[in-house]
């Protein structure tokens, strides 16, 4: 692997070899960006919200299933 001197260094000034570190930011960023624009925290929270609607609604719909098995099984 390459030393790269243009690389940011971590707090120990030990730069990361691998690229990882900045990979992991260039991929956060991308998703923050939907239209190429600059960061949208309104969008990236309508995201997150719609997603922890829908998690609740599956552990719902689980719950009812379940409650239904356990009653057939017992009633």
């Amino acid at each position: 692997m390459a030393h790269n001197p243009q690389a940011p260094q971590g707090p120990e000034g030990n730069y990361d070899p691998a690229g990882s570190t900045q990979m992991f930011r260039a991929f956060v960023d991308e998703g923050a960006q939907p239209g190429g624009g600059g960061r949208s925290t309104g969008t990236a929270a309508t995201g997150s919200s719609g997603s922890r609607v829908g998690l609740i609604v599956g552990v719902l719909a689980v719950v009812v299933i379940l409650g239904a098995a356990a009653w057939l099984a017992l009633g």
